[in-house]
């Protein structure tokens, strides 16, 4: 038989092994997995749909043109078909043109600069906007 000394040293003993094996963990911590999970990131505010006129400039500045032209009516109306004759005839450098606002609108893409050529000519008749290097 055990004597009770060592019947409640043996009970003393279980019972410290069981405590200690609660205390070891057999799998990470909560703080542990919340230090190594990955914070949760917010969205960024999705950019506003482009306007009509800015995707025919983007179009404009796709085709990697030097200078780039805005061209409009002085009375604010759409570009008729002889504005559009008036256009091509006097600025026949122009590559691409693409017409946006309506029609209220032509923007023009050259790789030549349309001041040594007829500006002056375009500027009587039309608004023009110089978007080179914009």
């Amino acid at each position: 038989m055990i004597s009770v000394g060592r019947a409640r040293t043996v009970i003393v003993l279980l019972i410290a092994l069981l405590f200690s094996a609660c205390n070891q963990p057999s799998s990470p911590t909560n703080s542990t997995a919340t230090a190594t999970a990955s914070p949760q990131t917010t969205a960024a505010p999705s950019p506003s749909p482009q306007t009509q006129f800015e995707k025919d400039m983007q179009f404009i500045r796709n085709g990697g043109y030097t200078y780039v032209y805005i061209f409009s009516r002085k009375d604010g109306k759409p570009l008729d078909s002889t504005d559009s004759s008036f256009l091509r005839t006097n600025a026949t450098q122009v590559v691409d043109w693409v017409s946006t606002d309506g029609g209220k609108k032509v923007i023009a893409g050259t790789n030549f600069n349309l001041e040594e050529g007829n500006l002056a000519a375009l500027k009587k008749r039309f608004n023009v906007e110089d978007y080179s290097g914009k």
